[in-house]
């Protein structure tokens, strides 16, 4: 019997739909005309209502348009950074990352040992269709670099700002990114950038060491209510770490 992988449909080469020139035309300055609103109610710091303005823009704007399409998401989550909404932020950069992720495929790394700088995946039908659309809206992959620049600098302050080990770390991974070509960055978003790689490599090994003894503390709870019927306790069992290979021994006491 096939498995569900094999009957599941490859979502990456579905048949894009593309609307007539006129069609798609309209549908994106009926997009843009709501960006503009959008763009008028951030300036004025009604950020709850800029939201709204760019997912009405969203609604009119062809999906196939991703670059469009990351530049609303983008900017939806700078709206979220000021509202401080951090989870919203995230879901909203990485979703506009998403999407020029589709219009221009990150490289794949070379295997260990293996030499090279990387390459990309072959292009399926879907996204030369996405990169046609790109360049006749009159975008170019440069363009798509400024806003990959944008959405990553807003995901990373977000998920430092959530904290906590896993956050912290993704945030880490953003900043390596924005450090490294084809990212150009203004003096103040390398300033930004370099800051945040001096100082997260502290702030992750003490949320990693909280983390640890939080998760230490809840087994020590859970062990003193296996151990009460027998009239003994976590108390009675001393853990010491050999300092050659890091292992531990247990003895009761």
């Amino acid at each position: 019997m096939p498995s569900v992988e094999e009957n599941a449909p490859d979502v990456a080469n579905t048949a894009i739909e593309i609307f007539p020139p006129d069609e798609e035309q309209k549908l994106l300055q009926e997009s843009n005309t709501e960006k503009t609103s959008a763009n008028k109610r951030f300036t004025s710091g009604d950020y709850s209502s800029a939201v709204q303005g760019y997912e009405k823009a969203l609604a009119s704007c062809p999906t196939y348009l991703e670059y469009d399409v990351a530049v609303l998401r983008s900017n939806i989550a700078a709206c979220h950074l000021l509202l401080e909404e951090w989870k919203m932020a995230i879901d909203s950069a990485t979703q506009a990352l998403e999407a020029l992720d589709r219009v221009d495929p990150p490289s794949i790394a070379p295997k260990e040992g293996e030499e090279g700088t990387g390459s990309l995946e072959e292009i399926d039908d879907a996204t030369e269709v996405r990169i046609a659309a790109l360049s006749r809206t009159g975008r170019t992959i440069n363009d798509v670099h400024k806003i990959r620049t944008k959405a990553l600098l807003r995901r990373a302050k977000a998920r430092r700002e959530i904290g906590g080990w896993a956050s912290l770390q993704g945030s880490f991974e953003d900043y390596q990114a924005l450090s490294k070509p084809p990212h150009a960055l203004t003096s103040l978003d390398q300033k930004t950038v370099n800051t945040a790689l001096r100082e997260l490599p502290i702030q992750l090994e003490e949320a990693k060491n909280k983390e640890m003894a939080e998760m230490m503390g809840k087994l020590k709870q859970l062990g003193n209510g296996i151990l009460k019927p027998f009239g003994l306790s976590t108390d009675n069992f001393q853990f010491t770490k050999d300092p050659k290979s890091g292992g531990y021994s247990m003895n009761f006491q």
